[in-house]
């Protein structure tokens, strides 16, 4: 299903828009607005979001949202999964902009087929569509309200960046690279030898698309949850495990902090549904594997 989307919505023009005496230019696209997943155990996402993790809860805005969960001004938020034997449990990515009309404007008029634009509670605006690989994608101008202030039980502020599954590099990386302004941050592999993560920052931030290569073609839930993932970033994994285990956390199997090929440490949690919840550090510690980083690391 998702690949005809991707062909009705990538390889189908939209409908023509007016001659352009001046090119049409891209407005900022500046981080990570939310990630949203489906869920099949609500009542277990409440227990790691708002008990383990800390998260402030919110009010849904989106259509057939049950939670959400604030990093900061960023959020995460769940639904019910459509289909309870499905293998992939993320719903889709959203990255903000500063104009949402002129980035729907430009992507028209680069033939690429894109939703009309919705409005949201807290006046924000959106639309949706899908990448040459059939990932569902939203753009989302925010609202001009003051972000809450996270509780001090928040292991983090900052969802860094979203990882999902990528078949095909050469078409991501037209679309998001040569369309949409994101750039190479660092690339690396299992093996020095190899490249199975390639994380594209945003144009005018330092968050991150993760493309994870290198896959089965028809993954199970396990692998698609550590694929198709999401990062919370930190900036001392000790200080950010004692949050955890204040809340009654314990590292037990995969759930352990470990040094990354990038040179940071990280932590991964699941959610009952097997996604992957990544804590990082901002800043390596190490050298990387195979690759220096080539832009600015994140922040609180």
């Amino acid at each position: 299903m998702k690949k005809l989307f991707s062909l009705l919505a990538f390889g189908a023009l939209a409908v023509c828009a007016p001659a352009q005496t001046h090119p049409v230019h891209r407005p900022r696209i500046t981080g990570i607005d939310h990630v949203s997943f489906y869920t099949t155990q609500l009542e277990e996402v409440k227990k790691l979001y708002g008990g383990t993790l800390g998260l402030a809860s919110a009010a849904p805005v989106e259509s057939g949202g049950l939670l959400r969960y604030m990093v900061g001004r960023q959020w995460i938020g769940y639904s019910a999964a459509p289909d309870p034997n499905a293998t992939d449990r993320m719903d889709h990515v959203a990255f903000a902009t500063d104009n949402i009309i002129a980035l729907r404007r430009y992507l028209v008029a680069k033939g690429v087929k894109v939703a009309a634009i919705e409005g949201h509670a807290g006046h924000s605006l959106s639309f949706a569509m899908a990448d040459p690989e059939g990932h569902r994608i939203e753009f989302v101008e925010r609202g001009k309200g003051k972000a809450a202030v996270p509780p001090d039980s928040a292991v983090s502020q900052h969802m860094i960046h979203a990882g999902f599954l990528v078949y095909n590099r050469d078409a991501e990386d037209h679309f998001y690279r040569d369309l949409l302004g994101f750039r190479l941050y660092w690339h690396g592999g299992m093996k020095p030898t190899e490249t199975d993560w390639v994380a594209m920052q945003v144009p005018d931030g330092t968050d991150w698309l993760e493309y994870m290569l290198n896959q089965p073609e028809h993954p199970d839930l396990r692998l698609t949850g550590v694929m198709n993932h999401i990062s919370l970033g930190v900036v001392d994994m000790k200080k950010a495990q004692a949050i955890l285990e204040a809340h009654g956390w314990k590292a037990h199997g995969e759930e352990k902090a470990q040094m990354g090929k990038d040179g940071k440490w990280q932590l991964n949690l699941f959610d009952p549904n097997l996604s992957r919840i990544e804590l990082m550090e901002f800043k390596p510690v190490e050298k990387p594997c195979c690759s220096e980083f080539t832009g600015p690391h994140p922040s609180e």
